[in-house]
């Protein structure tokens, strides 16, 4: 039902609740996977980073702090703290920026975490993908009714 108030409809709020509830449900999940494995959530982002979205896998800072959202000098302090672990090696060649590239330690966990996650996320596939056709079927009735 839409109230005059905001043209939103009762089902608007559902389904956008839905929808968030059940991406907090994978990031509980994706915290507990990481931690399990000694790692901080924001550290198991960086390493898939690296991994998936880097060159042979390897990534600048500044390509890092770009994709994680955060300030370089925080990349650069997140960068060490993995160096610190053994997950990363910090390069800076010869007036290149920093690179940060994955060891062998890293690439194992980061096997072992992509498989827990990607067989997680197979499994609430089915209700992501209900929650956000609700989301965009509604939108599309909206449409709909507009153009008539």
């Amino acid at each position: 039902m839409t109230t005059k108030f905001d043209g939103l409809s009762d089902l608007d709020y559902e389904a956008l609740a839905n929808l968030r509830y059940r991406i907090r449900k994978f990031r509980q999940f994706s915290i507990k996977a990481a931690e399990r494995l000694g790692l901080s959530p924001q550290q198991h982002q960086a390493l898939l980073a690296i991994r998936g979205l880097g060159v042979g896998g390897q990534m600048s800072i500044a390509s890092l702090a770009e994709r994680l959202f955060i300030p370089v000098d925080a990349g650069l302090e997140l960068a060490r703290s993995l160096e610190a672990q053994g997950s990363v090696v910090i390069e800076v060649k010869a007036r290149r920026k920093p690179v940060a590239r994955l060891t062998e330690e890293a690439q194992g966990l980061l096997r072992q975490l992509t498989s827990a996650h990607l067989h997680e996320i197979r499994e609430m596939a089915p209700e992501l993908t209900l929650a956000l056709r609700v989301l965009q079927d509604h939108r599309r009735m909206e449409m709909a009714a507009w153009m008539q």
